[in-house]
């Protein structure tokens, strides 16, 4: 079930987007004050929405004015359709077509969105985002 996402649900989608988040790009903030953006900054503008399964959330996605800021899987819970549903919940949220950023070194994310209709528009040396690793814009249009 996909639902929008409350104060409540910030440091369970916290604590999942910084151990992810590992696999490709350290993390410069820390736990808390990833919590503290997702709740004052995401939340707040209403566009942050959670995956649950059994109760337990397992997946976030975040879309904001045809962007698609977040989506992320809980380790474990990758594999299954999760990512593809938050997505498809992304373009229809955003029917005239989406744009991301991720990073260059995640090849999973590039192939998975590649997958989904996505093309890279632009790639990037990363001096413009706060990790300054290299990035790629990726785009869909219906």
């Amino acid at each position: 079930m996909i639902r929008l996402a409350t104060d409540d649900d910030a440091p369970f989608i916290a604590e999942f987007y910084y151990d992810i988040r590992q696999d490709s790009v350290l993390s410069i903030h820390d736990v808390g004050s990833i919590e503290w953006y997702i709740t004052n900054r995401l939340i707040k503008r209403g566009s942050s929405y959670v995956y649950t399964k059994n109760g337990e959330i397992v997946g976030w996605v975040d879309v904001h004015e045809g962007c698609l800021d977040q989506l992320y899987c809980r380790r474990g819970h990758t594999g299954n359709g999760i990512g593809v549903q938050l997505l498809n919940f992304a373009k229809e949220k955003s029917p005239t077509g989406l744009q991301l950023w991720t990073f260059q070194v995640n090849q999973g994310a590039r192939r998975f969105y590649t997958r989904e209709g996505f093309v890279e528009v632009e790639l990037t040396d990363g001096q413009a985002n706060e990790e300054k690793q290299p990035d790629v814009r990726m785009e869909w249009r219906p």
